[in-house]
């Protein structure tokens, strides 16, 4: 069993600046989505902790389900993106709010837009926590942003390595690749 030694992670996002914004953008979507019918899909595992802070801070009913992909690799994207678990309910006619932890390439979030696009729904919209637009390698539209942060490697706030880190109240620079012991 591998852990974890010395890890160094500065903070970036504190635990309050990213409270207060998901309580902005839970505001924000509910004005946009009153009255319609609403499916917030969460994507695992690294949005976990952002959509149930963003789910709590919706005020409108809404519906939830959840899907997973995978496209890391350690702390690269593999450029390659596959679904490990998909929707359990239809979302075809429905307003579908894709809730992400982090677009850096744009790669996952494209394949997801274009798989999910395919189903019918009325709308399709991504909320992202963190955007990376530096990273970009192919566009795609974000309509709802948390934060614009620079290219650097983040964990904590359901971000991970190596699937350590979710934990953290903050999302944290990773200063260094810790050593898996």
């Amino acid at each position: 069993m591998s852990t974890i030694e010395s890890p160094r992670v500065s903070v970036l996002l504190s635990a309050d600046a990213i409270a207060a914004r998901v309580a902005a953008l839970g505001a924000q979507l509910s004005e946009d989505y009153r009255g319609r019918d609403v499916v917030l899909v969460c994507i695992l595992k690294g949005s976990l902790v952002f959509f149930a802070d963003l789910l709590r801070a919706v005020t409108i009913p809404t519906r939830c389900d959840y899907l997973a992909v995978e496209s890391y690799e350690g702390t690269s994207s593999s450029g390659e993106v596959r679904f490990t678990a998909d929707l359990r309910g239809a979302i075809e006619g429905r307003d579908v709010l894709l809730v992400e932890d982090i677009v850096d390439t744009g790669l996952t979030m494209a394949y997801l837009l274009e798989a999910l696009s395919a189903r019918k729904p009325s709308s399709i919209e991504v909320v992202t926590l963190l955007d990376k637009p530096s990273r970009r390698r192919t566009p795609v539209s974000l309509r709802y942003v948390g934060f614009e942060i620079p290219d650097a490697f983040v964990v904590g706030y359901g971000l991970d390595y190596e699937q350590y880190f979710r934990n953290l109240p903050f999302v944290g620079v990773l200063e260094e690749v810790p050593s898996l012991g």
